[in-house]
């Protein structure tokens, strides 16, 4: 299997304190040069706002449909619109199709079928074309934008009502089989939007379907509610002896990736896979819901915050004054010069002593006097390259002046407490007990939890309090009841496995799965802004790059932004996907889970994730690739502008780009998943240095994301040395603030890591041992197995009866001649071989 990303790809380079090992300090700057460093690292920090984002399963309906087409494509809206007004005026006269009665709107959709069924291809292309513009929103009759996404979705009901969907499938399947388009597509030295064309049509009138049909109202009607569950559930079963339809979207990414057919248009075949998947597994409200359902069915307490809800009454985090920082830190004595000053080294640690602002003492602050090496190293860590957040300045909580009367009671905010409900591990309270007992009564009882004889009070304590905070997953009773499957196969019978929809898709991705992952990573790579072009990568942009180059200046910027909106989308696609996939296959079972998982590793996720972190996220989460007057709807309704430099920027007034940052969100997320509770994988997290990268990210003001990095950032920290976290003592608060917790879990000391005999490779292999065993017992059962009936009886084996061919009763004593009677029977070798 080829790997979309080298192991070295992620590795960034060795800046800011992130050295593994923690010993060490990086060569800083030094004078006027380190100022400029530190300023330029800062600026985006300073100059960043809190960001207004509320994360959800997609973006709003208009910016979803805009993003199904590239700006390149806007000439092909009036293609559209004239293919359906000549055959309207052929069918219907004197009226337009805002006017017909309902009855004579499906006859004519209708006709449409029917003519579709044609051998000319250019003809049938008029056709489709004709049934776009219908999915459209006929925006040739409409006034407004809101009209056109009105009528759009009215149509979209109206055309899956008569079939429509059924016919472009099969349409699809035709495209997707067209050997001469391949072939020709292989030949072409560049290929452009125009080798795509009626793949682009067919996917625009599915990918419009499914997204509204997908979409819910208040205001439906009874029909488009039973509609919408019908296409539901034609999407997610098996119909025709046909395969679900996203495993044939899947196939087609695979088919993209192998250079068989580089024609094909990447963007639309994956936004449409990912809203099928969406539509037919559920969205996130959907997976909080489902989870809450199958716990109560496993009779496990019910669960204590919905993460979602948590996190966005949360606040984002304000990043450092740029004066006081940087100012200060440039006008501080040399660290020569500190030794022996007391007044010195309090001075350095203001900022650390403002974290606290709630008249509680710090954890992370020693009592002790501080060595040479320590002062030396504070010193370091004001100064350095990469700006620290100070993510505990919250803006109500300013502590006084020091010239100032110590506040009221009544004026003093104290926080209402921590945003997560503490948990504990069966594993947690086992670890703890075993310990206990053997400094206490120098032996072990195994996995009793519940005996505790010989241990003093503060330990019975402890246990009670751990208990309280217990917290049993749905993945830790899916383990045992596999544990327990695989030991007495025969005395608990076989497993009877629901047919939900997500079943049905892991069971049809089972044996392509390596493949699909390798797929989607590939385009993820070739798609990342950190990506150089090379000669040996696959071509993302066939469905993007006209015909004809540009040939003017400003024909060129709107191509570089087409490009980059471009890529943009696909990075978002493809993040939101995989998090979907895995939350719901978790939710399905862990092992099925584990298995894309450990495949999404084998393939480097976690270094092609780092290297697209590897840049100035602020800028990419603020860049404007987009320009509102070409994107749909509104380039259907107002005339175009000409094109001038005024026209491209117009329009955009967002602080920042929605795409992207829940892209990068869905990728911070992907990595916590592939991650947690895996030393292993942890150790990818140090090993490539991720701690700057991640660190830089906190420079945006949104609580989601500032979370999921803090998160990344807690489970390597024992392992990024003391050093580092004297270094870091803002971002190991943050963490404290708003990270769960752990009850006994050191994360902040690193107590004893080196002693720790972990053997990372052998992980690995029991898990995959373990996932190869889950999936050869439920989808690996062969007829023959060991432990299928075998009936002995004679009678009863000689009495069945078996379905013979018609024919055969014509042949029959041709077949014995040849197949008995000229066989000689050499009784002997019988004899010996049983």
């Amino acid at each position: 299997m080829e790997d979309p990303a080298a192991p070295g790809a992620g590795s960034p380079p060795t800046n800011g304190n992130g050295n593994g090992s923690g010993k060490g300090k990086p060569a800083a700057p030094k004078g006027r040069e380190a100022f400029r460093s530190q300023r330029r690292e800062s600026e985006g920090s300073v100059d960043c706002p809190t960001l207004e984002f509320e994360y959800g399963d997609a973006d709003g309906h208009a910016a979803e449909l805009s993003e199904l087409y590239s700006y390149t494509e806007n000439p092909e809206f009036t293609t559209n619109r004239r293919c359906f007004e000549e055959d309207f005026k052929t069918q219907v006269q004197g009226e337009e199709w805002l006017e017909l009665e309902e009855d004579a709107q499906k006859a004519y959709v209708m006709g449409l079928l029917d003519r579709l069924e044609v051998v000319s291809r250019e003809r049938r292309l008029k056709v489709a074309r004709a049934v776009l513009y219908l999915a459209q929103g006929t925006f040739g009759e409409c006034d407004s934008e809101v009209d056109v996404l009105h009528w759009s979705r009215y149509n979209c009901f109206l055309l899956y009502q008569m079939g429509t969907f059924s016919a472009f499938l099969e349409l699809l399947h035709m495209e997707i089989d067209n050997s001469q388009a391949c072939s020709s597509a292989l030949r072409k030295p560049a290929i452009s939007i125009a080798d795509s064309t009626e793949l682009r049509v067919l996917l625009s009138v599915l990918y419009l379907m499914v997204e509204n049909i997908r979409l819910e109202r208040e205001t439906d009607s009874c029909g488009w509610r039973t509609a919408r569950e019908t296409f539901r559930t034609e999407l997610s079963f098996s119909t025709h002896n046909q395969e679900p339809f996203a495993l044939l979207l899947f196939s087609m990414v695979t088919k993209f990736c192998s250079g068989l057919a580089p024609h094909f248009p990447i963007k639309k075949v994956l936004l449409l896979l990912w809203k099928v998947v969406m539509f037919t597994l559920g969205g996130f409200e959907h997976l909080q819901a489902l989870k809450v359902q199958k716990r109560a069915e496993l009779g496990l307490p019910p669960l204590a915050e919905d993460s979602i809800q948590v996190v966005k009454s949360m606040r984002a985090a304000s990043p450092p004054s740029y004066t006081l920082d940087l100012g200060e830190s440039q006008l501080a004595p040399p660290p020569s010069k500190l030794r022996g000053r007391r007044g010195s080294r309090r001075q350095l640690l203001t900022k650390q002593d403002s974290l606290d602002i709630y008249n509680e003492r710090d954890l992370f602050k020693t009592e002790e006097p501080a060595t040479e090496e320590e002062e030396e190293s504070a010193s370091d860590g004001e100064r350095t390259l990469d700006g620290e957040l100070d993510l505990l300045e919250q803006d109500p909580l300013v502590p006084p002046p020091p010239s100032q009367a110590p506040l009221s009671a009544e004026r003093v905010a104290f926080p209402k407490g921590l945003p997560w409900a503490p948990k504990v591990r069966q594993k947690d309270i086992e670890h703890f007990l075993e310990m206990s007992r053997n400094k206490f009564i120098g032996f072990t009882l195994g996995q009793d939890t519940d005996t505790l004889v010989g241990l003093p009070r503060p330990i019975h304590e402890s246990v009670k309090t751990l208990k309280q905070h217990k917290y049993v997953s749905i993945a830790d009773v899916q383990i045992k009841n596999e544990e327990e499957l695989e030991k007495c196969p025969m005395s608990l019978g076989e497993e009877v496995v629901p047919e939900t929809p997500c079943e049905i898709l892991y069971q049809g991705m089972l044996y392509s799965l390596p493949q699909y992952m390798i797929a989607l990573l590939k385009i993820l790579l070739a798609a990342a802004p950190t990506s150089k072009a090379k000669t040996d990568s696959i071509n993302i942009l066939a469905d993007v790059l006209p015909e004809e180059m540009p040939i003017t200046v400003l024909q060129s910027m709107k191509l570089g932004i087409d490009v980059n909106r471009h890529k943009e989308i696909i990075v978002k696609s493809i993040s939101a996907l995989l998090l979907l996939l895995l939350k719901h296959f978790k939710l399905n079972h862990i092992y099925q889970f584990e298995y894309v998982s450990q495949h999404l590793v084998f393939a480097n996720c976690i270094p092609l994730i780092l290297k697209f972190f590897n840049q100035n996220i602020l800028s990419y989460i603020t860049a404007k690739n987009g320009i509102s007057v070409l994107d749909y709807p509104c380039c259907t309704i107002q005339d175009l502008p000409e094109l001038t430099t005024e026209s491209l920027e117009a329009g955009d007034n967002n602080q920042f780009c929605w795409r992207n940052l829940f892209s990068c969100i869905n990728l911070l997320r992907l990595l916590n998943k592939l991650t947690k509770w895996k030393h292993s994988r942890t150790m990818m997290l140090v090993v490539f240095k991720s701690a700057p990268i991640l660190k830089r990210a906190l420079k945006v003001k949104q609580a989601m994301l500032q979370l999921y990095v803090l998160k990344l950032l807690k489970i390597q920290t024992k392992y990024l040395g003391r050093q580092w976290r004297k270094s870091n003592m803002k971002t190991m608060s943050a963490i404290y603030q708003k990270v769960r917790h752990r009850m006994n879990d050191d994360w902040a000391y690193g107590n004893d890591i080196d002693a720790r005999p972990w053997d990372f490779q052998a992980e690995e292999c029991t898990l995959r041992a373990n996932i190869e065993a889950f999936n050869s017992r439920r989808y690996d059962r062969p007829q023959d197995s060991e432990f299928s009936p075998v009936d002995n009886c004679l009678q009863s084996v000689l009495g069945q009866r078996l379905d013979l061919p018609e024919d055969f009763h014509y042949s029959y004593e041709l077949w014995l001649e040849r197949e008995v009677f000229s066989q000689p029977i050499c009784w002997e070798e019988l004899l010996q071989n049983h």
